[in-house]
């Protein structure tokens, strides 16, 4: 009888500490949730943001409903990179758009519709990644030969012919605050997972 007792009684310790070192485990596990919650919010919201591309002005290097992975944090527009903006025109209140950028502050920008040729500095942009040559926009040529200035970036689509662009009156120049990050991949649809 002592050694059902015994057993008995070392049965109930074993259950209590059983029942104690899961909900520390659990507690630990909820820690770790909570921080990495945590840390992912702050990512998202001061390094980098998730952000959809709507239209096709940017076709054919993004596509409507293209997700993007922004850089925020410490980003100074340069030539050539595909950033996203706020600016408030047209139907575009409060919605992100999505450009390349042509000129910084300083160039000077030249669009010669003849040729369908960009020049920067009076050098001819290589621009492999447009989808067409250009044409006179159905607004007239708008900005066709202006210097950027300075804290401020001009910026076009790559596809020209269908963009509201810096060419377009109602939106012209860009001021760089205005500028949320650099696009820096396509997350999503996967077929177009792509580093930018």
């Amino acid at each position: 009888m002592l050694t059902h007792l015994k057993w008995r009684s070392m049965l109930q310790v074993l259950w209590h500490s059983k029942k104690h070192v899961v909900k520390v485990d659990l507690y630990f596990w909820l820690q770790a949730l909570v921080a990495a919650l945590i840390t992912l919010i702050l990512l998202f919201t001061f390094v980098g943001r998730i952000i959809g591309v709507d239209g096709d002005s940017m076709y054919p290097t993004l596509h409507n409903g293209d997700l993007l992975l922004l850089q925020s944090v410490g980003y100074e527009p340069k030539q050539g990179d595909v950033v996203v903006l706020t600016k408030d025109f047209a139907n575009y209140v409060g919605q992100p758009i999505v450009k390349r950028v042509i000129a910084t502050g300083g160039q000077t920008v030249d669009i010669d519709y003849t040729t369908g040729t960009v020049y920067v500095d009076g050098t001819p942009l290589e621009e492999d990644y447009i989808k067409e040559a250009m044409k006179v926009p159905n607004y007239g040529e708008g900005v066709n030969h202006v210097t950027v200035p300075e804290g401020c970036i001009f910026v076009m689509g790559d596809n020209r012919n269908d963009s509201a662009d810096s060419r377009y009156p109602s939106i012209g120049i860009i001021d760089t605050r205005s500028v949320i990050g650099r696009a820096v991949m396509v997350l999503f649809p996967f077929q177009d997972f792509t580093l930018l």
